[in-house]
C-alpha cells in the first residue's frame, strides 16, 4: 500500500471499522517479535559510554577554549540518546522483568538525563492511551505552542502574538524545551510526587546537575560556562522535540465522545517516517511510531520488520496508514501548527475578511 502523508489533519476517523486487534497480535507474537533483544542494548549501551568518554576527553584537552561548545552540543546529543533508551526501558522494552526495565529507566531518565522517570511515565503513559484526543491526551494541551483551535482563540498578549506564528517559531521555541523539560519535571515531583518519588528522584536530578554543572564552572571561565550549558540544553531541546513532534502533530485528532477500535486509535493518529536503521538510531525508534503505539513494549530492533506486517494488515482492513520522510512530516507539523495559530487571530488582521465585510 502506498504511504499516504496526511495534511489536513481529519478530526474524524476516515472509517468507522471495529475490527479486532487480536490476530495482528498474535501474528506478531508467533514470529518471535515480541522477545527481547539483549544483544542490541548492550551494544547500545557500550556505544553511548564510548561516546561519554569521547566528550569528557575532549572537554578536558580543550581546557579554556570557545570550541567548548561543540563538546557542549556533543552532550545535547548524546543526553538524547540516553532519554531515548530510558524511554524504552519506561516501556519494559530492554529486560523481561518490569522493576529491571524500570530501575535502568530511573537511573537513566533521573540521574542521566535529569528529567523525573515518575513524570514521564505518568505522562507519557497518558499520551498512549489516548493518542491525540482532545482532553485526555496531555501532548495536545495547551502551553505556549497550541495545538488546537479551541486554545488558540483563547491566546492573549505575547502569547497570541506567539501562536498567530506558531509554526514558523515551533523549531526555534524547541531550543528552550530543554529547559522546560528540567523545570516541570522537578516541579511536578514536588508539587504532586509522593513522598517515596520525591525521596528517590530528586536526589538522583541534584546529583546529575552536580557531576554535569560542577567541572563545566570549576574549569571554565564564566562566561564560556554558562554560553556551555545554554548550547547543551538548546540541542538537547531541539533534538527532543525534533523527535516527538512528527509522530503526531497534524495527525487526525479525536474528539471526546468519538470511539475508536485499538488498532484504529493508534493508527489513525500516528505518523512513521521512512529512512530504515540510520533513522531507527538517529530518532530513537520514534520514526516506527505507529508499531510502536500498537506494540509499546516492543525492542527496537523489531520494529523494522513488524512494520511491514502492520502494513500489510492496514492494507488488508482498509485502514489508513501514514509514512512521511522526516522532512516532509516537519513541513505537515508547521503548516497544522500556523493553520491552529490562525484561529488566535483577530477578525480584522484579515484583509480578505475586511474585503468581504466579515
Amino acid at each position: 500500500m502506498p504511504s499516504t502523508p496526511t495534511h489536513d489533519a481529519p478530526r474524524y476517523p476516515v472509517n468507522h471499522i471495529t475490527h479486532r486487534f487480536t490476530d495482528l497480535a498474535a501474528t506478531i507474537r508467533e514470529m518471535g517479535l515480541l522477545e527481547r533483544a539483549h544483544s542490541f542494548y548492550v551494544g547500545y549501551a557500550v556505544a553511548l559510554t564510548v561516546a561519554l568518554g569521547a566528550l569528557v576527553t575532549g572537554f578536558v584537552l580543550l581546557g579554556d577554549s570557545w570550541f567548548q561548545l561543540l563538546i557542549a552540543a556533543g552532550f545535547g546529543l548524546f543526553f538524547t540518546q540516553v532519554a531515548f533508551l530510558g524511554h524504552e526501558a519506561s516501556h519494559r522494552a530492554v529486560f523481561a522483568k518490569g522493576p529491571a526495565n524500570d530501575r535502568l529507566g530511573r537511573a537513566l531518565s533521573a540521574f542521566v538525563v535529569g528529567v523525573s522517570h515518575q513524570w514521564w511515565m505518568t505522562k507519557h503513559s497518558r499520551h498512549h492511551a489516548n493518542p491525540n484526543k482532545r482532553g485526555a491526551d496531555p501532548d495536545i494541551e495547551k502551553d505556549t505552542i497550541s495545538f488546537l483551535e479551541e486554545d488558540a482563540r483563547e491566546a492573549r498578549g505575547l502569547i497570541k502574538w506567539i501562536t498567530v506564528r506558531q509554526g514558523w517559531l515551533f523549531f526555534p521555541l524547541l531550543t528552550l524545551e530543554g529547559l522546560n523539560l528540567h523545570y516541570r519535571s522537578v516541579a511536578s515531583l514536588v508539587t504532586q510526587g509522593t513522598r517515596r518519588q520525591r525521596w528517590v528522584e530528586l536526589p538522583l536530578i541534584a546529583a546529575h546537575f552536580a557531576v554535569y554543572l560542577t567541572p563545566v564552572f570549576l574549569f571554565l571561565p564564566l562566561g564560556i560556562a554558562f554560553a556551555f550549558v545554554g548550547v547543551q540544553l538548546a540541542v538537547f531541546g531541539v533534538y527532543m522535540g525534533a523527535s516527538f513532534a512528527p509522530n503526531h502533530k497534524g495527525m487526525m485528532i479525536v474528539d471526546p465522545d468519538v470511539k475508536l477500535d485499538f488498532l484504529s486509535k493508534q493508527v489513525l493518529t500516528s505518523r512513521n517516517i521512512s529512512g530504515g536503521w540510520g533513522m531507527n538510531i538517529l530518532l530513537g525508534g520514534l520514526n516506527y511510531q505507529i508499531e510502536h503505539h500498537l506494540f509499546p513494549n516492543m525492542a527496537r530492533p523489531h520494529l523494522a520488520r513488524t512494520r511491514e506486517v502492520v502494513r500489510e494488515y492496514c492494507a488488508t482492513h482498509d485502514v489508513p496508514y501514514t509514512e512521511t520522510t522526516l522532512i516532509e512530516s516537519y513541513g505537515i507539523v508547521i503548516a497544522y501548527l500556523n493553520r491552529v495559530g490562525l484561529a488566535a487571530r483577530d477578525p480584522f488582521d484579515c484583509p480578505e475578511r475586511v474585503a468581504m465585510g466579515r
